[in-house]
């Protein structure tokens, strides 16, 4: 994370002396935060049990990014460290392991992702009463995409090329990581339920499995509203799922997740951030995610939704620049774009109901981004972007 260098947004909150930006929500910006601040003391509490951290001389920015608490700290010596919390019934020590191991089997295999630090046991990851916590080394890079929010667009459309060059070589590194699909948690960009060619059966199993997300579903139409908007896709996507070979994955391959060499064109990524929502899918599953999440305007209203088709093209260009995809698999990324964020979208609507309490934004998790993205795809815009995919690959074909 790049040191900040734009006046405070929001006054200080109580103890903490930091710029302090509104949070990210479904909506956008949110000036009432989720979660509190991350002050000095408790920071400083952290950075005690890591031999060499140094005090906090300086908390330089809290992060608006929802889900979590974290603050830039500055410390007495001289290092610049970014102090992460969660609760504990999103993430515990357990949780965040299954992501630090990742990272580092990512980091042996030559991708550029932040340092995580141990403390004098060891650990990476500790919780101290209903928080978990893990500390990383400031990372190399520019974060040009600081306050830009998922759903919004590259800079440049040479941006969007390296991060999908960026993506192959992380897909390359990650074929060596052979651990299991991580346990049912929250928040993740799993794929337990449409890896199954029965969506019926597994999303049941899976709904079962999180009382959490049972209880916030119990008064909806779930199944119905799953089987109409996202089981006509599905049928075309199951066919395919033998020519996707399982892979551990980023699952949030978003451009503010990425630093950069610069913010201009022709940067290049210098390093990888935020595995929190990794799993074990398949690459076809985290290049979807990599266009929902960067190339259609899902802020918009529905009938107003910019398409970004060049930084589309440009991100398949980068990314089979590294690993060309085979016709099945390409087939497979057009078939599951319009229900890659169902896992996630329902892990959403869980942590709204059960953790944060919020029902306005349940319904924006379950309506608007569940069955709303799902449905979108089935109009005009939506059906022209998935038939744009289909033809771009048969023109290509037919040149080669």
């Amino acid at each position: 994370m790049s040191n900040p260098t734009e006046p405070t947004a929001l006054a200080a909150h109580a103890a903490a002396d930091a710029v302090a930006p509104p949070q990210f929500g479904v909506d956008g910006e949110q000036a009432e935060r989720d979660w509190p601040l991350i002050t000095r003391d408790e920071a400083a509490a952290i950075l005690a049990r890591i031999d060499g951290a140094g005090a906090p001389a300086r908390l330089a920015w809290h992060s608006p990014r929802p889900f979590s608490a974290a603050v830039l700290v500055h410390t007495s010596s001289g290092r610049a460290l970014f102090v992460k919390r969660h609760h504990v019934r999103i993430r515990d020590v357990a949780g965040l392991e299954e992501e630090h191991r990742f990272i580092a089997h990512l980091r042996g295999h030559g991708i550029p992702v932040p340092d995580i630090l141990a403390d004098r046991d060891g650990a990476t990851a500790v919780t101290l009463g209903d928080w978990t916590y893990e500390v990383h080394a400031v990372a190399p890079g520019v974060d040009a995409y600081r306050g830009v929010m998922s759903w919004k667009p590259f800079m440049h459309v040479s941006h969007a090329y390296e991060a999908g060059g960026a993506l192959a070589r992380l897909h390359r590194a990650a074929a060596g990581f052979d651990a299991p699909a991580r346990p049912v948690r929250l928040l993740l960009s799993s794929f337990r339920v449409l890896s199954s060619d029965d969506l019926p059966g597994a999303l049941e199993r899976w709904v079962d499995a999180q009382p959490l997300l049972a209880r916030a579903l119990a008064a909806r139409n779930w199944r119905d509203d799953i089987a109409a908007a996202i089981g006509p896709y599905h049928a075309r996507f199951a066919p395919l799922l033998p020519a996707l070979p399982p892979l551990w994955t980023h699952g949030d391959w978003h451009a503010s997740n990425l630093l950069w060499s610069h913010g201009e064109p022709g940067a290049q990524v210098r390093t990888v951030l935020d595995f929190g929502l990794s799993d074990r899918t398949c690459a076809v599953y985290d290049i979807a995610v990599a266009i929902e999440r960067n190339a259609i305007d899902w802020m918009a209203p529905a009938d107003a939704r910019r398409i970004e088709y060049a930084q589309i093209d440009a991100l398949l260009d980068g990314y089979e620049s590294i690993t060309p995809l085979s016709d099945d698999a390409y087939a497979a990324l057009v078939a599951l774009l319009p229900i890659v964020h169902t896992e996630f979208a329902l892990s959403e609507v869980a942590y709204f109901d059960g953790i944060v309490g919020s029902p306005e934004t349940v319904d924006v998790a379950y309506d608007g981004y569940l069955i709303g993205h799902a449905r979108w795809f089935g109009e005009q815009d939506g059906r022209q972007l998935l038939a744009w995919l289909a033809n771009r690959r048969r023109a290509r074909n037919a040149r080669a």
